[in-house]
């Protein structure tokens, strides 16, 4: 599997609180913000890799186990961990062929990313992710914000 880049998602109980210690206390820079309210979500670099703060937590699991055979109950983990593949298509592939069970098939989500979802032998969920050639995370935003390429003045 061709892995990218990844980070580490946090599911605070805190959002004010967390985001305080990774930005503040930590003074880890902002890679990226997105969302407003109890759903936001911050980005902090952290050296070679990224730790992502969500406040909100995602939705349960669409088809949820009672029995919990296939991972962790479908609450939401305190932390997840995000793997973006050069390919949904081959990473899922490769996945089948070592025998290692989707605990989500591939889906686009609202917010433009193709996920899949696998859980490791002690229930951490790892989201695959795949970026679509067209989306805003494969654009250089300076060029966005400084109107390169855009119609505005």
């Amino acid at each position: 599997m061709d892995v990218l880049t990844s980070r580490t998602i946090i599911h605070p109980t805190d959002l004010e609180a967390t985001l305080g210690f990774y930005g503040q206390d930590l003074n880890l820079p902002v890679a990226r913000e997105f969302g407003t309210g109890p759903g936001r979500g911050v980005v902090f670099f952290a050296g070679g890799g990224l730790i992502e703060v969500v406040g909100a937590p995602r939705r349960p699991d669409p088809d949820p186990d009672p029995d919990h055979r296939s991972g962790p109950p479908s609450e939401s983990p305190v932390v997840t961990l995000w793997l973006q593949v050069r390919s949904m298509e081959g990473a899922v592939a490769e996945l089948a062929g070592r025998g290692v069970t989707l605990a989500r098939a591939p889906a686009l989500e609202p917010w433009g990313l193709l996920e899949a979802w696998v859980d490791d032998p002690d229930g951490i969920r790892i989201h695959l992710v795949e970026v679509p050639a067209d989306h805003p995370l494969r654009r250089d935003q300076r060029e966005l914000d400084a109107g390169v390429g855009t119609d505005r003045p």
